[in-house]
């Protein structure tokens, strides 16, 4: 007798447990979650070129109206207008990006998407520390890791307290396969000098020149890999889990004005394969 109440009260006590265990389970997965897309009234894209949608207008430039963070581009049907449409009628988008800017410049975008009291913010980073005019001048993993936490500090102390995204680079080693059999992308890249690290000699077969190009994609893998850490490490962050680095890009996604940045289409398939991987969606 005695024991079997004693195996009662061990049964009662042990679903208490459970029961609360859930409920603190429960109480911290709503605490965590994004607020509702109608309560966002501020984003912001930090990065490159990549998101400022360079090279997607008629001429050479940036066209940040194209972008997949932030554009208001219809058939781009971006980050922002997806808020929109989700209920975020009054959001206001700020691209912070600029073309040409490699990690050690994160921080100061950040700091910029702060002072704009920015709920959301975007970041695509990385292509430029590895696009240098030589292997030995790719940014160091280490420095590289080191500027995106910096900057992923600096959001996630701002008042506004962001929910950040962070989506990872493209496959150089794509880009160069995609393209290196035709003679107007090989032109291009050698008048305007894109991604030499990658992209110099490109038809050649030579030893060393396919060991630069493992080395430079390499870099991009690992810069992949820090940015995941980086954003793991950071309240309300989410990484893309390698969404963009593993889309095998088509012709049609990449520009023909210099056969390196997104076409238009290729904003919009940045946009279709990174919203799902969203606080909103995933």
């Amino acid at each position: 007798m005695h024991s079997s109440i004693r195996a009662r009260r061990a049964l009662a006590a042990l679903t208490a447990s459970v029961l609360l265990l859930a409920g603190s389970l429960a109480s911290a997965s709503a605490a965590n979650a994004a607020p509702p897309p109608a309560q966002i009234v501020s984003m912001a894209a930090l990065g490159d070129s990549i998101s400022q949608a360079a090279m997607t207008c008629s001429s050479l430039t940036s066209c940040p109206t194209n972008s997949w963070s932030t554009g208001s581009t219809t058939s781009v049907n971006s980050h922002y207008l997806r808020l929109r449409a989700a209920g975020a009628t009054g959001l206001v988008a700020y691209n912070d990006a600029v073309s040409g800017s490699g990690s050690g410049a994160l921080l100061g975008q950040a700091q910029k998407a702060v002072t704009q009291g920015a709920q959301y913010v975007t970041i695509e980073i990385g292509a430029i520390d590895a696009c240098t005019k030589t292997v030995a001048a790719m940014t160091p993993t280490a420095t590289f890791e080191t500027n995106v936490q910096t900057a992923l500090a600096a959001l996630a102390a701002s008042p506004a307290s962001p929910e950040i995204f962070v989506a990872s680079i493209p496959s150089l080693q794509r880009l160069y396969d995609l393209n290196k059999s035709s003679i107007s992308a090989r032109l291009a890249w050698g008048l305007l000098q894109t991604c030499q690290s990658m992209l110099a000699n490109p038809t050649s077969t030579k030893a060393a020149d396919v060991q630069r190009r493992v080395v430079v994609q390499q870099r991009v893998n690992e810069y992949n890999q820090a940015l995941a850490e980086a954003c793991a490490a950071t309240a309300k962050c989410r990484y893309d889990g390698g969404a963009v680095a593993n889309y095998a890009f088509t012709k049609s996604d990449v520009s023909t004005r210099d056969y390196f940045h997104p076409s238009l289409s290729g904003q919009a398939t940045l946009a279709a394969l990174t919203w799902p991987k969203t606080q909103w969606v995933s």
